[in-house]
């Protein structure tokens, strides 16, 4: 038995054309996002949705030049907050709980845009005290991801490499 296709076929889009995203999907893959499962559903997270483009613009300059991110029709900016999470959890819950959640949020996000027909890319690689003045945040809020979404210009093939369960996997009896 395979897992769904959707987990084998989403892939890292970096090329996007240029055509706008409904409405209804930006919200749609927003409210995937609000699913995802949260340490004693504490929902520690906040989504920016970006579509001016000179934002955009500032968010390519603080990805280290990733220009792709500029390209897309719209791009998503999880925040965390650390002190929700630490108020039940402690120093455990401000570390850990609060990127786990809302890493949670990102897969759902991203594999929704992809059931609609997204393509979209995780991008963690920026500078998060940057981010914070470009977006205004304050100082309890944790930019953790910049996810952008279009309609894609091309598609990888669909085989990519994975490791064998036998390298990655131990069972313990």
């Amino acid at each position: 038995m395979e897992p769904n296709k959707i987990f084998v076929e989403r892939f890292s889009c970096r090329s996007f054309i240029e055509k706008e995203v409904p409405q209804e999907y930006i919200e749609v893959v927003l409210k995937a996002g609000i699913w995802a499962p949260s340490a004693g559903n504490l929902q520690p997270w906040k989504f920016f949705v970006i579509k001016n483009k000179e934002l955009k613009e500032k968010l390519v300059e603080v990805a280290y030049g990733q220009d792709f991110i500029s390209e897309a029709d719209f791009v998503i900016v999880v925040i965390a907050l650390p002190e929700e999470s630490a108020i039940k959890y402690g120093d455990r819950g401000r570390s850990l709980y609060s990127i786990q959640d809302t890493a949670a949020a990102v897969e759902n996000m991203l594999l929704q845009g992809s059931i609609l027909g997204l393509g979209s890319c995780w991008v963690g690689a920026f500078s998060e005290e940057k981010a914070k003045k470009v977006l205004n945040l304050k100082e309890k809020e944790k930019p953790v991801a910049i996810l952008p979404f279009g309609f894609p210009k091309e598609f990888p093939p669909n085989f990519r490499e994975r490791k064998p369960l036998e390298k990655v996997v131990k069972f313990l009896r």
